[in-house]
C-alpha cells in the first residue's frame, strides 16, 4: 500500500471511530446547545441565524468527539480490566491509539475552527471548554466524584451555544448550563452503579465505589429535582410561554419515571433510564422549546 493511499481514512476505521465515541450520544447535549441558541437569538432579533446554528453544531459535535475519543484513550488500561467495557475498540485492537489520538484531534481542529468562525469571544473561550473534557476521565484516579466534573464539562455547551449567537455572557445562559450539567451529572452516578465491584477491585474512584449504590441512587434523586428547579429558573428568566412551561410538565414526568424504574436493588432497567430516558428528555424539551419561541415570533 502506498504511503498516499494509506493516508486515506478507511471506512472500517473511521467506522470504528464512530462506535468509539459513541457519535449518536451527541443528542444528549445537543438540543440544550440549541435551546440556548435560539433563545438568544430571538432576544436578539427574533430571526433564525442558520449559519451561525450550523457553526454551533459543528462546535458541540467536534468538542464532544474529542472528549469521547480522549475519554477512551485515557481509560483504555481500566477499560480492559472491566468485563463491561472490555469490548471497546481501544481494547480490542479494533482502533489503535494513534488512530483514536488522530480522530481526536481532528474533532478539536473543526472544534476550534467553528470558534473561530463564530466570533472572538468564542475563540477566546474555548481552551477552557476543552480543559475539564481532558480532566475528567483522570478525575476517577484522584477524586471520589468525577461526576461533578463531568457536570461541570457538560454545562458548557449551553453557556456556548449563548455566546455563539451574542458573543456576550448571560446569565441565562448560566442557569440552563447548570441545569444540563447537574442533569447529566446525576444520571452517571446511576450509570456508574453498574461498575461498583469493578471499581473497587481496581481502584477507580466513583459516588457508587464509595458510598454505594442506594447512596448514589438518592444523589441522582437529589441532583434531578434540582435540575427541574433550575429549568423553572431559566423558564422564569427568559419569560418562556406555555410550550416550554408542558416541555418541563414532560420533563419532570420523565424523571419521576425514570427513577421508578432504577432502584437500588434493582439496576435490570438501567440501560433503558440512561439512553431511552435521557435522550427522549433532550429532544422533548427542544422541542417545546423551539414551539415555544416560533409561536412568541421567532421567525425561521
Amino acid at each position: 500500500m502506498s504511503s498516499a493511499s494509506a493516508a486515506i481514512p478507511q471506512p472500517g476505521r473511521t467506522r470504528a471511530f464512530l462506535r468509539l465515541v459513541m457519535i449518536e450520544h451527541s443528542v444528549f447535549a445537543l438540543p440544550f446547545a440549541y435551546i440556548a441558541s435560539l433563545t438568544a437569538m430571538f432576544q436578539l432579533d427574533r430571526n433564525i441565524h442558520w449559519g451561525r446554528l450550523l457553526l454551533v453544531t459543528v462546535a458541540m459535535v467536534g468538542l464532544r468527539t474529542f472528549a469521547m475519543a480522549a475519554n477512551r484513550i485515557i481509560d483504555r488500561e481500566i477499560d480492559a480490566r472491566n468485563p463491561r467495557t472490555a469490548h471497546r475498540e481501544l481494547v480490542t485492537g479494533a482502533m489503535t491509539v494513534r488512530h483514536a489520538w488522530t480522530g481526536a484531534f481532528v474533532a478539536l481542529v473543526f472544534f476550534l475552527g467553528a470558534a473561530a468562525l463564530l466570533n472572538p469571544l468564542c475563540l477566546a473561550l474555548a481552551p477552557v471548554a476543552v480543559i475539564p473534557m481532558v480532566v475528567y476521565p483522570y478525575g476517577k484516579r484522584f477524586t471520589n466524584y468525577p461526576q461533578a466534573i463531568l457536570g461541570l464539562a457538560q454545562a458548557m455547551g449551553p453557556v456556548g451555544g449563548w455566546l455563539a449567537i451574542t458573543g456576550e455572557w448571560s446569565w441565562e445562559a448560566v442557569i440552563l448550563g447548570l441545569a444540563v450539567g447537574i442533569w447529566i451529572g446525576g444520571f452517571d452516578l446511576i450509570y456508574a452503579c453498574q461498575d461498583v465491584e469493578s471499581d473497587r477491585e481496581t481502584g477507580v474512584m466513583s459516588v457508587p465505589a464509595r458510598f454505594g449504590i442506594p447512596a448514589s441512587i438518592w444523589g441522582a434523586r437529589a441532583c434531578h429535582a434540582v435540575t427541574t428547579a433550575l429549568f423553572v429558573w431559566y423558564a422564569l428568566t427568559t419569560d418562556a410561554g406555555a410550550f416550554f412551561w408542558l416541555g418541563l410538565l414532560i420533563v419532570a414526568g420523565a424523571f419521576v419515571y425514570e427513577h421508578t424504574i432504577v432502584r437500588p436493588h434493582d439496576l435490570s432497567r438501567l440501560n433503558r433510564a440512561f439512553f431511552s430516558v435521557n435522550g427522549f428528555i433532550g429532544i422533548a424539551l427542544f422541542v417545546c422549546a423551539l414551539l415555544d419561541l416560533l409561536v412568541r415570533g421567532l421567525t425561521v
